[in-house]
């Protein structure tokens, strides 16, 4: 048998608070703010505290157990270290290999995935991803077998079997920079390529079939129709590829995990790593963060403004 409060006044605050709360939730000036506040205390704590005791750390001599501002010393030390331009050569030439290959190779593939003449293309699809959920430590091992030196590494193998020389990949430049690219395609090739196959869902059928009436071939089905609807995708994807070639640290770490031959593995975050971790100077490594944090923003917008990403459309 169900026994009711018959005083009205202990049930009273109960029914308030809880009416009070649900029409607090469902407020439409309040409840967005509710939302997002996860975010905004996220973003607050591992983003913006950290930039600020970057910035200032920028100014002191961090010791262990001691600090002591020093001014602009660490900032005059950054244009006279060549190490440092080295690993923004070493960045900068990683970002523009990896741009170059991972945005137009994923944009034919998807185009080819798209395809219903394309056989096995739900396989495909569930596959792509894969590579991207595979730890980069444990295929950084495996790539480093393959990669190897000795004349049993799979790599040489195929060398040897064209007739060339055994090759010492992760002791040239060339050759290392191709391994760090490698990985990296093979990490994000599968992404990029769900990334474009979801912008082609969203292009019109109606399109190619008006394009077939009119008698136009595939190149240009492709160029005049596919390309256009495809711009904001690619700019998205372009963006993240910038961001991601400029912060690049695990692909090199898994090659050279204590130091490249000559810094050809040396990327601008690890360089940080180095400064900051191995040789305890956090105050300097702190400078080259907020430059690579200053230059990933110029890169960034330079590219955005030519590639229209600002214009209104019509």
């Amino acid at each position: 048998m169900k026994v009711e409060n018959p005083d009205p006044a202990y049930a009273g605050p109960v029914v308030t608070a809880r009416k009070g709360i649900k029409a607090l939730l469902y407020s439409k000036k309040i409840a967005p703010y509710i939302f997002v506040t996860p975010f905004v205390i996220s973003f607050l704590l591992f983003f913006v505290y950290p930039f600020i005791q970057a910035v200032i750390m920028s100014f002191q001599q961090v010791l262990p157990g001691q600090t002591h501002f020093i001014g602009l010393e660490n900032y005059a030390k950054l244009p006279n270290d060549p190490t440092f331009y080295k690993s923004v050569k070493v960045t900068v030439t990683y970002t523009v290999w990896t741009i170059a290959i991972l945005i137009p190779v994923p944009l034919i593939f998807a185009v080819f995935l798209n395809s219903k003449l394309t056989r096995f293309r739900h396989f495909f699809r569930a596959t792509a991803f894969i590579p991207a959920l595979t730890s980069v430590i444990v295929a950084g091992v495996i790539f480093r077998l393959m990669f190897g030196e000795t004349e049993q590494s799979i790599a040489n193998q195929i060398v040897t079997a064209l007739g060339f020389d055994t090759v010492r990949w992760a002791f040239g430049a060339k050759t290392g920079m191709f391994l760090m690219v490698f990985l990296a395609c093979w990490r994000w090739m599968g992404v990029n390529i769900l990334y474009f196959l979801a912008g082609l869902q969203n292009i019109p059928d109606v399109l190619y079939e008006a394009a077939d009436i009119d008698g136009a071939g595939p190149f240009k089905k492709f160029y005049y129709i596919t390309l256009p609807f495809l711009k904001p995708v690619t700019i998205y994807v372009t963006t993240i590829s910038i961001f991601a070639g400029f912060r690049m640290f695990e692909e090199s770490y898994v090659y050279w995990e204590t130091g490249s031959p000559g810094n050809i593995g040396l990327t601008v975050v690890q360089y940080i790593y180095k400064q900051g971790f191995q040789s305890n100077n956090m105050g300097y490594g702190s400078v080259i963060g907020i430059v690579l944090l200053l230059v990933i923003l110029v890169v960034t917008l330079i590219y955005l403004t030519l590639s229209g990403a600002f214009k209104k459309e019509d």
